[in-house]
């Protein structure tokens, strides 16, 4: 791997909300179809040898299953971390602490929400003009030595990267 950190960002996978009759939106789980799909794109994600150290995921149920999915898929259900910045409302300026608490991680996958991961990736590329969909994943790659500015490597919407 190059000097450069490498970020991976995938939005949750399908959670139906008008089939929710929880009163509690954080407790939203898949949907079953969600989590069929998340596995098909769990085998997919461990053939593209992503060489991701840690998954840290928003604290709602919906990115924790997403998250635990993906752990299993890649081998790294000893490396899932709860973050709770990655909650609903996550931004660039939650980068900065995250990436310094889980420095010795030169490849981590985010698990959260969208427009939060729209917004963040934005802000590190200087304009990547993407939609997650659920279930989509994206590669950054930081630049070294220049902070928070990056290079958006490649984008995955669901229907490509869930295909078997």
């Amino acid at each position: 791997m190059s000097g450069a950190r490498r970020l991976y960002f995938l939005r949750h996978g399908l959670a139906d909300r008008s089939a929710y009759t929880g009163t509690d939106d954080r407790l939203r789980p898949l949907t079953p179809d969600g989590i069929a799909r998340m596995e098909a794109e769990g085998r997919a994600m461990s053939r593209l040898d992503l060489s991701c150290e840690r998954i840290l995921t928003s604290p709602l149920t919906r990115c924790l299953q997403t998250a635990e999915i993906a752990a299993d898929a890649l081998g790294l259900t000893g490396s899932l971390r709860v973050e709770p910045s990655l909650a609903c409302g996550f931004g660039p300026d939650d980068l900065p602490p995250l990436l310094e608490t889980h420095a010795d991680c030169r490849a981590l996958m985010l698990v959260g929400h969208e427009p939060d991961f729209s917004w963040a990736v934005y802000s590190l590329t200087g304009g990547s003009d993407l939609v997650f969909k659920k279930g989509s994943l994206a590669r950054v790659d930081l630049h070294p030595g220049e902070g928070l500015a990056g290079s958006l490597v490649w984008f995955l919407p669901p229907k490509i990267l869930a295909l078997d």
